[in-house]
């Protein structure tokens, strides 16, 4: 493990590298990215030599977004000391999200991991394997304003948003309710902003996010958190216990350097540590 002097000069470059990652249009396992081995530290087998690719669903602030085509956000910025240990680069590649229950992009050697603010379940654990937890996950339900609806339970009868193929969809549906599916977090956003739908269901941190602009705080508010018991975890292709062991290990070294607290409040907000920092279940 590195030590803390060297963390911390690690923390520097993590934040300096979020702003500074190249969104890819796309990478399949025939094309080989450049000379050199495609083992990395720790006998690491990557699926393009000299870089880490990531697989993700743009846009998820602040876990991952794109601006001026860079790519950055807090889970950007882990896998970046991810990508450090095994002496490569994190490369971005979008992908659907539907795909990120299935592994089908890791499994046909697209990318090496996803890291998509994504909750750990059984089912999705059938199709890869996750990283120990990183993140303390909610929902939130976000509500127009005039629409007078102060609760979850103040939602029956009303027309409600979703992110498809999501956690938050998920418990609306568990609750009786008939979601309107959009594909991505900011096609949620619009719909509420549009009238489509008079409130959505989605991950708190996302809704924090959104409200830190003074249009949205002015026609939007929280009308419940609900604590759905969450955690995020990064996946890999089933079996591939060496990434996922490295991606634990740098998850370890940043909570215990004070590395991860940086880029929680940086990304998140004010550092919570029961909330931001699960133990590995």
């Amino acid at each position: 493990m590195n030590t803390l002097l060297g963390r911390r000069a690690r923390t520097l470059a993590a934040l300096a590298a979020t702003a500074g990652l190249v969104l890819l249009a796309g990478c399949t396992s025939s094309d080989g990215g450049g000379s050199g081995s495609k083992t990395a530290a720790g006998g690491v087998e990557l699926v393009k030599a000299g870089q880490l690719t990531t697989c993700t669903h743009l846009p998820y602030p602040p876990f991952q977004s794109e601006v001026d085509g860079k790519v950055q956000g807090f889970d950007v910025a882990l896998i970046d000391l991810v990508a450090e240990d095994l002496g490569v680069e994190q490369k971005i590649v979008d992908t659907p999200f539907e795909n990120f229950k299935t592994g089908a992009f890791l499994n046909s050697g697209q990318c090496d991991l996803a890291a998509a603010g994504m909750t750990i379940t059984e089912e999705r654990k059938k199709n890869v394997d996750f990283s120990d937890p990183y993140f303390e996950a909610t929902q939130a339900v976000l509500v127009d304003k005039k629409s007078g609806i102060t609760s979850f339970a103040g939602l029956k009868g009303k027309k409600v948003g979703a992110q498809a193929q999501t956690t938050g969809e998920d418990h609306a549906r568990s609750k009786g309710l008939d979601p309107v599916s959009f594909e991505s977090s900011d096609a949620v956003l619009n719909g509420l902003r549009t009238g489509q739908v008079q409130a959505v269901v989605i991950d708190y941190p996302v809704v924090q996010g959104w409200l830190k602009d003074t249009a949205n705080a002015t026609a939007f508010e929280v009308a419940e958190q609900i604590n759905t018991g969450e955690q995020y975890g990064f996946t890999v292709k089933k079996g591939n216990d060496k990434l996922r062991e490295a991606i634990d290990k740098a998850l370890a070294g940043a909570k215990a350097d004070g590395t991860y607290q940086k880029l929680y409040e940086r990304w998140i907000g004010p550092y919570d540590r029961s909330a931001a920092s699960p133990s590995a279940s």
